[in-house]
């Protein structure tokens, strides 16, 4: 292969076709095309199993400054179908990289283009919403590309999660690094959680496991006796990619459980835990992702600053017409970011806690399951300002 960098085309499905400088691994793939505002974290963002589908855009201008190391990623292997920067940094320097974003990117066989002008591809996006588009080295007519990113597969209604799954349970029992480790945690050693993968970023196990939690990670298409019989304190329902709307086999063993389990949710897991107590969800246009998302909590009157990755939302009417109060709101949009139930022991957030740009803003949250499944009973409201309060 040339050292040369290869001509990359980016079509999107409204005729719109970008030319620039590819990076990474060479060849043709397609998905939706979405942006990220996020300034750093881009290695976390390729492995993060929720852009399972998606091409995407970076709109911070420098992208790879400090190379890839494998402590960051979020799950074995990136899983964005494309990567779209402005400039690619042409060294990479940090103390614990161990490889370049783009050799990175060629290991793992993901396309990247750079050289592009990101800001008139987020702006067309968040004036026309996410589209399917193609990336390719190897097709360079536009007509043809275009009429291929026409052909795509759709977000809306696409079961990605069936691509990220794990393919049986397993204990996830890895060991913490001691600067990792920070603040007053509600404790829930002895305690056993059972989590359902749809996807999940290793942070998020991480925070499960810090406060001394065993953990058991299930496949979504696991039954509710599944669950049952590992004998759980508490469910937790995870990340993931893809529309919520077609995941019944995901919602079903939540159904069967959630009278009998408490339940915390986060991102999909929230849109799942939405959809299983007889809510409804959509297709956004442009989606929320980045790290820079303030949500305001409900209970507190705090705004929290908030990392999320998501392009479906919860339906806020059939949500409360279904026992659910929401608990917190985005205040770019006012779209429910959280909600809890009435009766039953289950909460969750359309926001990643994990992922702390506050940096500990929603770390809280993991506080309040370790109480939910001590209590058995939905936390009041200024039981969460307290948990809140400790950070």
């Amino acid at each position: 292969m040339s050292d040369q960098p290869a001509i990359v085309k980016l079509a999107l499905e409204d005729g719109s076709v970008f030319t620039g400088r590819g990076f990474g691994a060479r060849g043709t793939s397609e998905g939706e095309v979405v942006f990220n505002t996020s300034m750093t974290g881009y290695q976390e963002i390729l492995t993060d199993p929720s852009y399972k589908g998606q091409i995407v855009t970076m709109t911070y201008p420098l992208i790879g400054n400090y190379g890839i190391n494998p402590q960051d990623v979020e799950s074995k292997r990136p899983h964005v179908s494309g990567f779209v920067i402005k400039e690619l940094s042409p060294v990479h320097s940090n103390y614990r990289a161990v490889e370049s974003l783009s050799d990175y990117l060629l290991r793992n066989d993901v396309i990247g283009i750079s050289g592009i002008d990101t800001r008139a591809l987020t702006r067309k996006i968040r004036i026309t919403g996410a589209m399917r588009g193609i990336l390719s080295t190897e097709i360079l007519d536009d007509a043809k590309l275009v009429e291929r990113a026409r052909s795509a597969v759709a977000m809306e209604g696409a079961d990605w999660v069936q691509a990220v799954k794990p393919e049986c349970s397993y204990s996830w029992n890895e060991d913490h690094d001691e600067a990792w480790k920070f603040g007053n945690l509600n404790r829930g050693d002895g305690l056993h959680v059972v989590a359902m993968d749809c996807g999940a970023k290793h942070n998020i196990l991480r925070h499960l496991s810090e406060r001394g939690v065993k953990v058991t990670v299930l496949p979504p298409d696991a039954t509710a006796e599944d669950i049952l019989k590992l004998k759980p304190d508490g469910l937790f329902v995870s990340n993931g990619p893809g529309d919520p709307a077609v995941l019944d086999y995901a919602v079903k063993p939540i159904q069967g459980v959630m009278d009998r389990v408490p339940i915390f949710g986060i991102c999909l897991g929230h849109q799942l835990l939405s959809r299983a107590i007889g809510a409804s969800t959509y297709k956004m246009k442009f989606g929320h992702r980045g790290g820079n998302q303030p949500v305001k909590n409900m209970d507190t009157g705090q705004v929290e600053i908030t990392a999320q990755n998501h392009g479906f939302a919860v339906d806020r009417a059939s949500l409360e017409r279904s026992g659910g109060v929401v608990t917190h709101v985005n205040l770019n949009d006012d779209t429910v970011a959280g909600f809890r139930h009435t009766t039953k022991p289950m909460f969750s957030v359309q926001y990643h806690p994990e992922a702390s740009p506050g940096p500990h803003d929603a770390a809280y949250l993991f506080d309040a399951f370790m109480e939910l499944i001590k209590t058995g009973k939905p936390l009041p409201a200024g039981r969460m300002k307290e948990l809140q309060s400790l950070k």
